[in-house]
C-alpha cells in the first residue's frame, strides 16, 4: 500500500479540489483544505473523518494564509503535496469594460493568493527536504481567449511563477504548472454556457487525475504537465 501523504489543497469546496480531496482521502491520505464557504467548509468536516482538516481562510489574504499554514503544519506536519487550486475567474467581458475591482480580486486570488500559501507552507517543505508543489494553470495559461482576459493573464502568470520556484527549489524538490484540461465546472460554465456540457465532469476529471497527481515525482520539477 502506498505510504499515507499529507495533501494541502486550496480551493477545496467546489469542483475539482472537492473531487481531489474525495479522491486522494479514498486512497489513504491525510487532506488540509481550505475554502471560503463557511457552509461548504462546514459540510466537508462531516463527510471526512477526523484525520483530515478544512477551514474557512481566503487565500487572498495573507493573514490568513500564515495561521492556516502555521497550525496546519503543526498538525500534520510539513506537507508532501502542495496543491494550488483556488482560482476565480472573470465575468465575460472585454478587458476595457472590466471593473476594477473585479480584475483585482482575479490577481489577488490566482496570483497573489497563490504566492500568499507558497510564501507559508514551503518552509517547512524546505526544511524536511521533500515535497512536490503544483500550482494549477490552464489552456488559457499558454493560449489565450477573448473576454477572459485578467483570468489569462493570472494563468500565464502562474507559468512564470512556477518556472521560477523550480529553479529556485533544492535537489529532491519539485514544482509543476499544472494544466487541468478542460473540464466541465462552475467556472467554465461562467464562460461558454451549457456548452461545458461536452466536457468531463469534475468526478470523473478526478479518476485520472488522481493517481496523475501522486504519481509527480522530483523529476518532474519545472516540467509543464497536462492531466490527460
Amino acid at each position: 500500500m502506498q505510504q499515507s501523504r499529507a495533501i494541502v489543497i486550496t480551493g477545496v469546496t467546489r469542483g475539482l479540489g472537492r473531487t481531489m480531496a474525495q479522491g486522494f482521502a479514498a486512497a489513504g491520505h491525510t487532506i488540509v483544505g481550505c475554502g471560503r464557504s463557511t457552509d461548504a467548509i462546514s459540510k466537508l468536516r462531516k463527510q471526512f473523518d477526523s484525520r483530515h482538516r478544512f477551514d474557512c481562510v481566503d487565500v487572498a489574504n495573507d493573514a490568513q494564509v500564515s495561521g492556516w499554514a502555521a497550525d496546519a503544519v503543526k498538525a500534520v506536519g510539513p506537507p508532501d503535496l502542495l496543491i494550488n487550486n483556488a482560482a476565480v475567474i472573470n465575468r465575460n467581458r472585454d478587458l476595457w469594460n472590466v471593473p476594477v475591482d473585479e480584475f483585482s480580486r482575479v490577481i489577488d486570488v490566482n496570483i497573489k493568493g497563490m504566492a500568499s500559501v507558497i510564501r507559508h507552507f514551503l518552509p517547512a517543505m524546505l526544511e524536511r527536504g521533500s515535497g512536490i508543489v503544483v500550482n494549477f494553470s490552464s489552456g488559457w495559461g499558454w493560449s489565450p481567449s477573448a473576454q477572459v482576459a485578467p483570468y489569462c493573464a493570472t494563468r500565464w502568470a502562474v507559468e512564470g511563477l512556477t518556472g521560477a520556484i523550480a529553479q529556485e527549489l533544492p535537489a529532491g524538490m519539485a514544482a509543476v504548472p499544472l494544466n487541468p484540461g478542460v473540464i466541465d465546472t462552475e467556472m467554465l460554465r461562467s464562460c461558454i454556457g451549457d456548452d461545458a456540457g461536452h466536457h468531463p465532469n469534475p468526478a470523473r476529471w478526478a479518476d485520472c487525475a488522481v493517481p496523475f497527481i501522486l504519481g509527480l515525482v522530483p523529476e518532474h520539477n519545472g516540467q509543464r504537465l497536462t492531466v490527460e
